[in-house]
């Protein structure tokens, strides 16, 4: 590696790796790309497998020091990172528009949701418990770090998912390395040139990479963990190569959110809601509504009024005003919701609004990867569009009217990230909350998270947790002293 000398931060043109606490550069480059223009973004560094090396021998020995510095001057680190980032706030949004194509609003909401969960990580603190005591023993119930973290990023949400991974992995006096998707790597590497300002040289390291760098990650005996956030396919491709050194995982993975709408509710309140959180980030969210079951007896009114307000959403570039979806983040990910589009006649799925290819029209001839909101109005349970997730803004809408029959048919899915349901009666509401296998389960809501409580997924959403005094022990090993009291002199 070569080691760069740069004249400071808010240089937002040029973007290197961040080894052992030095900007560093690669021979080879690649480039992201503007999604809402399918142009190239500048270069970012191709690592090698000495790249890994060197990052991982960096973070090893960062980890010494690092583990035996107290709780105080960690959480003292962090406060101060999200500090620095809060000061870059809008570079930071605008850079994340550029390369995720969020509207940029949406894109200030991110950063603000990356500062938020710094802060409120450091309310957190894992504290030695005394099991148990008497006059013979003392039994102590304490946790220990890890080592090396090695946090893999998607590209849906990259800066507040970074943050994420950072925070509890270095509260709990653990190092960590920042794997950004090869198609958002941007806003990581320049967190982690942010980061050395306030952390020691090793603490927290980034690594730019194409499709070869993750595996060659897990698949290293020097990282002790992986934090992977991404698809269920590649979920299982991570924790098959971390099972050949027993490295400890964190996966949070893809989700088929259904969200059950009962016959009580208010329906002009309620629709936009639902299309809301079913298109926000244009559907690109593990736990945004995916399905939505609508109870027979007002569907018609509800389809309606979903439809009403989700003709009113703006699609285009996120640098344009008012606009409330972006583009797909990628070419790829747009062929693949497409797909969906072309089962539309094959199906003879019914069209409540949207359809056709998909494109936006105004802005297709930009090269953008845009698709308009799309709503399939009650296609049948075992039809693709309910059983897989698109990741797009396309969703299915269909009835129920039989409570029982509604819950077996919402977790009829390997998926199990979230759900909701939305009704006036709390009790009822409640009764079918408690029956879905979901981690995380809403009322007349969706998408909030708490960052005190527990996040992860049932089934093959995941495996472990993230957030809250569990977020903190994902990182850690559990330690338990037995001390054998000295018999007192005769």
């Amino acid at each position: 590696m070569d080691s760069i000398d740069t004249k400071g931060f808010d240089v937002f043109s040029r973007y290197y790796n961040t080894i052992n606490g030095k900007p560093t550069s690669t021979k080879e480059v690649r480039q992201g790309i503007n999604p809402a223009t399918a142009q190239p973004n500048p270069d970012v560094p191709v690592s090698t497998p000495q790249d890994v090396e060197d990052a991982v021998a960096a973070g090893k020995a960062a980890f010494k020091k690092w583990a035996s510095t107290p709780y105080v001057e960690r959480k003292k680190a962090i406060l101060a990172f999200a500090d620095g980032i809060e000061q870059h706030l809008h570079d930071f949004a605008k850079l994340l528009s550029k390369e995720q194509g969020k509207p940029i609003q949406f894109a200030v909401g991110e950063v603000h949701s990356a500062i938020d969960c710094l802060r409120s990580t450091t309310k957190f603190e894992l504290q030695e418990e005394v099991v148990t005591e008497d006059d013979e023993k003392k039994t102590i119930l304490r946790h220990t770090p890890l080592g090396v973290a090695v946090g893999i990023v998607p590209w849906n949400f990259p800066i507040s998912l970074a943050c994420g991974k950072i925070a509890p992995a270095v509260l709990t006096g653990n190092v960590i390395i920042i794997k950004p998707s090869p198609f958002t790597p941007y806003c990581g590497l320049k967190l982690v040139e942010l980061a050395q300002r306030f952390f020691p040289p090793g603490v927290i390291q980034v690594l730019s990479g194409d499709d070869n760098l993750g595996p060659w990650l897990t698949a290293h005996p020097g990282p002790d963990k992986i934090s992977f956030t991404g698809s269920t396919a590649t979920g299982k491709k991570v924790m098959e190569s971390a099972a050949k050194t027993l490295k400890r995982v964190t996966l949070e993975l893809g989700g088929k959110d259904p969200a059950i709408i009962c016959k009580d509710v208010d329906i002009e309140a309620v629709a936009p809601k639902i299309a809301t959180l079913a298109f926000l980030n244009s559907g690109q969210i593990c736990i945004a509504i995916k399905r939505i079951y609508v109870h027979s007896s007002i569907y018609e009114e509800f389809r309606a009024a979903m439809i009403k307000f989700a003709q009113t959403l703006k699609v285009g570039p996120g640098n344009e005003d008012g606009v409330f979806m972006g583009p797909i983040q990628n070419a790829m990910q747009f062929e693949k919701v497409k797909t969906f589009f072309a089962d539309i006649e094959k199906e003879q799925w019914n069209v409540a609004l949207g359809g056709g290819n998909g494109t936006c029209v105004d802005n297709a001839k930009q090269g953008g990867y845009f698709i308009t909101p799309t709503i399939i109005d009650r296609p049948a349970d075992d039809s693709r569009i309910v059983t897989e997730e698109p990741f797009g803004p396309i969703v299915p809408l269909m009835t129920w009217s039989d409570e029982a029959d509604v819950i077996e048919r919402a977790n009829n899915t390997h998926l199990g990230l979230g759900a909701s349901v939305w009704s006036n009666d709390l009790d009822q509401a409640s009764r079918i909350a408690r029956q879905l296998d979901a981690g995380s389960v809403w009322v007349n809501t969706h998408l909030e998270i708490d960052m005190a409580a527990a996040f992860g997924g049932h089934k093959q959403s995941g495996i472990g947790h993230e957030c809250g005094i569990g977020g903190l022990k994902a990182y850690c090993n559990t330690q338990t002293l037995y001390l054998k009291k000295p018999k007192a002199a005769l």
